[in-house]
């Protein structure tokens, strides 16, 4: 049995396929979901998406917004969406960098706020192309 993932971003379909099992980032911590999983509605944080397709991991990295589990399917509604093989993990890295600079350049409560999403943003693309260990 399989679940229908579909991903979408405001610019396309990101994803759109049968999986095995996912593991996703929610405001609450990671969550597994497998075939016959109870229908939930949750916030996704931003962070990694673990899909599980034909006994192999993949990872995404996801930023940021909403998702439905139901009757095995999956949507999951997100700012933006990158495939840990697009990512160079040299640029991703110089990205955090520049993104902890600044955080701590940062003045005023809106520019706090703005640069630690930066580096959360950031942080998730250099663990997206970090080695997993789910399913080793």
């Amino acid at each position: 049995m399989t679940l229908k993932l579909c991903v979408l971003t405001p610019n396309r379909i990101f994803w759109d396929s049968e999986v095995e099992e996912i593991i996703l980032s929610t405001n609450s911590g990671q969550i597994g979901i497998l075939p016959t999983h109870t229908p939930i509605a949750t916030s996704v944080d931003i962070g990694i998406l673990r899909i599980r397709l034909n006994g192999r991991w993949l990872t995404m990295a996801l930023m940021g917004g909403f998702a439905r589990i139901g009757n095995n399917e999956i949507t999951v509604l997100v700012n933006d969406a990158e495939r840990s093989s697009d990512i160079d993990p040299q640029e991703a890295q110089q990205t955090v960098e520049i993104a902890e600079a600044n955080f701590r350049k940062a003045k005023g409560k809106r520019q706090k706020i703005e640069a630690n999403i930066a580096l959360c943003r950031a942080r998730t693309r250099v663990k997206a192309v970090s080695p997993i260990s789910v399913g080793k």
